[in-house]
């Protein structure tokens, strides 16, 4: 009989992409936070870039508008 595979998930690493205007080019201090653009929260990086390029290529435009990935899952496990 054979052995059956390992169908466990992989590991759940999530990750926020968000973005905005930034106030200055010289820091990362958005003009507005009430303007914050929450793009979404992803299971994986592969997914999370995907969006975070999508969203910095459609404001490319604009010097001063930034998106960033934040590893939500490194505040759940530091290690």
């Amino acid at each position: 009989m054979a052995s059956k595979e390992n169908t466990r998930p992989s590991k759940q690493l999530l990750h926020l992409v968000f973005g905005g205007e930034l106030a200055s080019l010289d820091g990362v201090e958005f003009k507005d936070t009430a303007a914050i653009d929450v793009v979404g929260v992803f299971p994986n990086y592969a997914s999370a870039y995907a969006a975070w390029k999508s969203k910095a290529q459609m404001t490319v435009d604009n010097a001063q508008m930034r998106y960033f990935i934040v590893h939500m899952h490194r505040f759940f496990d530091p290690s």
